[in-house]
């Protein structure tokens, strides 16, 4: 199964998916009386949003992380840290700059 490689690219693939399917989860279960338009909206415009939902999404690659350490995966541990860090910095940089 691709899943079971170790493989940075895959680790890069999973880290940008992950937060993505977090973003949606959090929409479906917390916001959905919201379209989902409104919603990222919402989220790129209010601070507090912005940390909460934010660090919520990064959960998904933490668990992923996690995951692939623990099963001594370590390319796609790398791939998926990666892909995190720069979620993070971007997430950051949208609190800072808004």
């Amino acid at each position: 199964m691709i899943l079971t490689k170790d493989d940075q690219r895959l680790g890069l693939a999973l880290g940008f998916v992950g937060p993505l399917l977090g973003l949606v989860f959090l929409y479906s279960w917390k916001f959905h009386s919201y379209t989902f338009g409104e919603f990222l909206e919402s989220f790129i415009r209010e601070n507090r949003l912005i940390t909460s939902i934010g660090s919520l999404s990064l959960l998904v690659n933490a668990i992923l992380f996690t995951i692939y350490v623990n099963t001594e995966r370590d390319r796609t541990a790398r791939g998926i840290f990666i892909v995190t860090l720069c979620y993070g910095i971007g997430i950051l940089l949208l609190k800072l700059f808004n």
